[in-house]
C-alpha cells in the first residue's frame, strides 16, 4: 500500500512540474510514512514541505495543488492536510480486502524482505537467573525474543538467537567455590 500510495504521489508531482508549479529539477522521490497516530489517517507525506522552497509557495498551497493533482484510487477513502503542509491518506475498506488474495496466495512467505540485507544480528533474551526461581516473566522474554528473532530473519537479516543466562554475581562465585572447594589442591 505504501508503495501504492508512494506511485500516485510520484505521478501528481510529475503532473505539478509539468505545468510548472513545482521545479523539474526538484521534484523528489516522495516519502510515506506510517501515520503514528491512527486519527490522522493511514499513511502521511511531508513532500509539500520539502518542495515549498523550491516552489517557492506556502506549504499549504502546494499540499492543495498536490491533493488536486493525486490520480484517483479506489484504495484511497480520503486525503486532508494537517498541520503546516502533511499531507494525510485515509485507506478504504476496499484498499484491505485487496490484500486479502495476496496474503492467502503466499502463506507464511507475506510480508518477508531483504530489507536486512543478510547483516548479522545477535538477538540475546531470557537472562533467568540460576539462583533464583523461574516465573511467568522469564517465559515472556523468552517468547519476544523468540519473536523478534523471527522477524528480524523475515525481513532479511542472518540472526544468531543467544540464551543469555544471568549468571554473572555473588551467588555463582559462592556455588563455583563449594564445588571447588572438595577438589584437593584448588583454593579455599
Amino acid at each position: 500500500m505504501k508503495h501504492q500510495i508512494q506511485q500516485l504521489v510520484s505521478t501528481a508531482l510529475a503532473q505539478l512540474a509539468n505545468h510548472g508549479v513545482i521545479p523539474a529539477d526538484a521534484v523528489p522521490s516522495p516519502t510515506i510514512e506510517r501515520a503514528r497516530d491512527p486519527r490522522h489517517g493511514d499513511f502521511a507525506t511531508n513532500v509539500a514541505l520539502v518542495l515549498a522552497k523550491p516552489a517557492r509557495s506556502k506549504p499549504r498551497d502546494l499540499a492543495e495543488k498536490l491533493m488536486a493533482a493525486l490520480p484517483a484510487s479506489a484504495m484511497i477513502e480520503k486525503t486532508e492536510i494537517a498541520g503546516p503542509g502533511f499531507i494525510n491518506f485515509y485507506l478504504s475498506a476496499d484498499a484491505y480486502h485487496a490484500l486479502v488474495p495476496a496474503i492467502l496466495e503466499q502463506g507464511p512467505d507475506y510480508g518477508r524482505s531483504d530489507l536486512g540485507q543478510g547483516k548479522r544480528v545477535q538477538v540475546e533474551f531470557v537472562s533467568a537467573n540460576p539462583t533464583g526461581p523461574l516465573h511467568v516473566g522469564h517465559g515472556r522474554g523468552a517468547a519476544y525474543g523468540s519473536v523478534v528473532a523471527d522477524l528480524l530473519a523475515a525481513v532479511g537479516y542472518d540472526v544468531h538467537r543467544e540464551y543469555y543466562v544471568n549468571d554473572a554475581g555473588r551467588q555463582m562465585d559462592i556455588l563455583g567455590n563449594l564445588g571447588l572447594a572438595a577438589l584437593p589442591g584448588t583454593l579455599r
